[in-house]
């Protein structure tokens, strides 16, 4: 019997990469800054495209506490483990590009929320699901969201400062142990997107090797404009697109896995 070939995704952007627009928050915190919800991504490096205003990215890693400055041209990003918090200074706007296209928004991202939440499987989805939509009940939620990330978030920063990784490092295996069982998942929108892409580009090089170009025969052109404008995102309000393996998983399962409407970053 002969299996079936694996899934791939339809004319993923390159690398089938994520893609959407962040208008930073301008809500303040407790800490009197205004800006994101701090979060970590467990599998995916992640980048902002500055394309307007001003601001930073505040991080936190093994090496330390980091406010990178941000400005229009201004490319940063961060590696799966990194904590960062986006701050509003000003209009900021950016494009994020996400490595491993679906697997933010089937729960690759997680908030830094106290640890008796994330430890808690239960409470954590609670804290972390925003109701549908874009009306003033999301917004509240959205807010009471980034304040409880924020709340978790300074503690660890502050122990970071004071030369103590001990917090950082076990938000970071906590958040590990939260995400397991929906590793199997991950690895099926994987091994569709990001996996099924550099094993075209392999295929592709094998035929022109062996001085075989048909493949180009299937040439052509895609385009697309974002779907939902303003949703409640973790960074800011988030404009997405509707294309698999973009801002919305595989099949376009709603809601999307693990509950966290408005989706990563």
């Amino acid at each position: 019997m002969v299996s079936a070939p694996e899934p791939a995704l339809p004319h993923p952007l390159p690398g089938a990469i994520g893609l959407s627009h962040l208008s930073a928050y301008a809500w303040a915190a407790a800490d009197g800054v205004c800006g994101g919800s701090p979060h970590l991504h467990l599998v995916c490096t992640e980048a902002y495209v500055v394309t307007g205003g001003r601001g930073a990215v505040q991080t936190l890693s093994p090496d330390g506490y980091r406010d990178i400055p941000l400005e229009p041209g201004s490319v940063a990003w961060f590696t799966p483990g990194t904590v960062h918090r986006m701050v509003q200074g000003g209009g900021l706007r950016i494009t994020v590009l996400m490595q491993n296209g679906g697997l933010p928004e089937a729960g690759d991202a997680v908030f830094t929320f106290p640890p008796e939440v994330v430890a808690d499987p239960e409470r954590y989805a609670a804290a972390a699901t925003l109701p549908p939509g874009t009306g003033a009940e999301a917004e509240r939620a959205a807010r009471r969201r980034r304040d409880l990330a924020v709340e978790g978030y300074l503690v660890l920063r502050e122990a970071l400062a004071a030369g103590d990784g001990g917090p950082y490092a076990e938000f970071q295996r906590a958040a590990a142990r939260l995400v397991r069982a929906k590793v199997p998942r991950w690895r099926e929108l994987w091994r569709a997107g990001a996996l099924a892409a550099a094993e075209r580009t392999g295929a592709q090089l094998d035929a022109l090797q062996a001085g075989e170009a048909s493949y180009l025969g299937e040439a052509t052109a895609y385009e697309a404009a974002p779907t939902r404008l303003g949703g409640f995102g973790m960074c800011g309000r988030r404009d997405e697109y509707d294309l698999p393996g973009t801002t919305l998983p595989y099949g376009g399962e709603q809601p999307r896995p693990g509950g966290i409407e408005g989706g990563p970053s």
